[in-house]
């Protein structure tokens, strides 16, 4: 049967830029100034980029969320547009600023200051949930970031299910590391959960992964980890797969693991076994990580499965 909706994915989250800089420095205060080797704008937020590396893979995408009225979050919507992201649902509000993450990013890590301006303002009456009926699947993420919203995020997975969609959630961190927000009542309505390691122990109560995958994987169907250099894990019952990640330079490690979610709901709306989809999710995580930001070596489908 012939999908007729015109959305593979709505992902519904937060939106925001990144201001990037990169440099072997540490700030320090007392009016220390230090130099760094490069800043670079660029598309932010981890909904944001999850988005973009679902629509460089070849899926159609709209996505629903709030900004400002402002110079960033023009900037965010005209890129999301140059992207082929359908932005049609996306609220601009003139009473907000958008929301803005300063990133100081060395080769294998990265320190963030986030401002949340418009980031937490999303609210479930500003969802067009007419957007439901036109999309296959719904991604949420930037779960713990989402203060507005987050109350109503079983509302939303519900009403998602009962007009036939899947779901996946990628919480992101909990800025304070309570690990809880309403999460136990949503993860029963999650198709696809997407920790990585410390949110995978830290939700799955265990600081051993494997303990932590265990006990959430008889609460989600599948859960799929990032690892970092280690690559990612996934489970779907008593099936588990492990996938390498890839042998790169490693520029900026800015949204790899938002960039594995997409090669992840990729196969996974595609029907693909296990181990095949974890393989894509960790050539694409691994393969963004080549230039400054999340999405500027985004992998199209040809290039993930080649460099496999």
């Amino acid at each position: 049967m012939i999908d007729t909706k015109p959305f593979d994915l709505l992902v519904v989250g937060e939106i925001n830029p990144d201001l990037i800089l990169r440099g072997d420095v540490t700030p320090a205060f007392g009016q220390v100034e230090k130099l760094v080797d490069d800043a670079t704008l660029t598309i932010g937020s981890s909904s944001v980029i999850f988005a973009c590396g679902a629509a460089r893979l070849g899926l159609r995408v709209a996505f629903a969320g709030v900004v400002g009225d402002d110079v960033f979050g023009q900037f965010m919507v005209s890129q999301m547009l140059a992207r082929g992201i359908d932005t049609s649902a996306i609220v601009l509000e003139p009473s907000l600023h958008t929301g803005l993450s300063v990133i100081l990013s060395r080769a294998t890590d990265r320190a963030i200051l986030t401002f949340a301006g418009s980031i937490a303002a999303l609210r479930y009456e500003q969802i067009d949930l007419a957007m439901l009926d036109r999309a296959r699947h719904l991604h949420l993420g930037a779960f713990f970031m989402l203060d507005a919203l987050r109350p109503d995020v079983p509302r939303l997975f519900n009403e998602a299910r009962q007009r036939g969609l899947t779901t996946s959630l990628d919480t992101n961190y909990d800025p304070t590391e309570r690990w809880d927000g309403g999460l136990r009542q949503v993860l029963p309505l999650v198709d696809v959960f997407l920790p990585n390691e410390a949110e995978l122990c830290a939700i799955g109560g265990s600081p051993d992964p494997d303990a932590a995958l265990a006990a959430l994987a008889q609460q989600v169907p599948i859960v799929a980890a990032k690892l970092g250099s280690y690559g990612g894990v996934a489970r779907r019952g008593s099936t588990i797969a492990h996938a390498p990640a890839l042998p790169v330079a490693v520029v900026d490690t800015t949204g790899a693991g938002d960039t594995f979610d997409a090669g992840f709901i990729y196969g996974f709306l595609h029907g693909w076994e296990l181990a095949a989809t974890l393989r894509l999710a960790c050539a694409c995580g691994s393969l963004s990580t080549r230039a400054a930001g999340g999405t500027a070596a985004q992998p199209t489908l040809a290039e993930a499965q080649a460099a496999q």
